[in-house]
């Protein structure tokens, strides 16, 4: 059970060794398009608050031209309340202060609702240029991962490639695998040689040429004797010139 447990945790490392591999490759290939994407995101959250604040600054500006109405209605009849006194109508007069009063109920009334939403309209804004600042900011910080990211890619395929340790397709790597593999047929040669010599004596070898050695030497001195022989004759003597 032990030998199969060993083979299962062993296969289980190769195929998490696999899956991390192929997951690194994803994400080397998918990191530039989703460092553009989160950029777009914010762009998107950043539409989603511009609409938001519009339809909060709409809010206000209605509930404000409203309130601003019933100002103007005030500040009017109460005008008109004083130009019937200056004409000694004060029935008149009072009937301008009681539509004063309905204006002034109406402003207290929306006074409450035109603080809120005047608070909600410049709080939505400052988000919106906040928002803005964090996206050219994420823009600049988007090209400069992206670049940083490659760079850092580069090197690597450099530093694996010098280091002899790149991937499959690495030629550095695969012919440093060729290199490995005639040397060891080269090995595997040798030893077959040395398998073949193996029955052989090599003392008797060694004895049979040391006779063909003597018999050449032999035969230098047989050469040596022959030539000085002839050197050492006698030469003939010419005839008698009176004869």
């Amino acid at each position: 059970m032990g030998f199969f447990s060993d083979i299962f945790n062993r296969a289980g490392r190769v195929a998490r060794g696999q899956a991390n591999k192929g997951m690194d490759v994803i994400e080397d290939a998918a990191f530039e398009s989703t460092v553009r994407q989160t950029v777009a995101d914010m762009k998107t959250e950043l539409n989603n608050v511009v609409r938001s604040s519009a339809t909060a600054m709409s809010n206000y500006n209605s509930l404000d031209a409203e309130y601003q109405k019933y100002v103007r209605q005030s500040q009017e009849w109460k005008a008109r309340a004083g130009q019937a006194l200056d004409a000694g109508n004060e029935d008149l007069a009072k009937k301008a202060l009681a539509k004063k009063a309905e204006s002034d109920k109406q402003i207290t009334s929306l006074q409450a609702a035109v603080e809120a939403a005047r608070n909600a309209s410049e709080s939505l804004k400052a988000q919106v240029v906040d928002l803005k600042h964090k996206i050219e900011e994420g823009e600049r910080t988007a090209t400069t991962l992206v670049a940083r990211k490659n760079a850092a890619m580069a090197q690597r395929k450099v530093s694996e490639a010098m280091a002899g340790v790149g991937k499959a397709d690495n030629a550095f790597a695969v012919l440093s695998n060729f290199e490995k593999s005639v040397a060891k047929e080269e090995a595997t040669a040798k030893a077959f040689n040395e398998l073949a010599a193996a029955g052989k004596d090599s003392n008797l070898e060694a004895e049979f040429a040391q006779l063909e050695g003597h018999t050449v030497d032999a035969e230098l001195q047989a050469l040596k004797r022959e030539r000085l022989g002839r050197v050492e004759l006698p030469k003939e003597l010419p005839p008698p010139s009176g004869s």
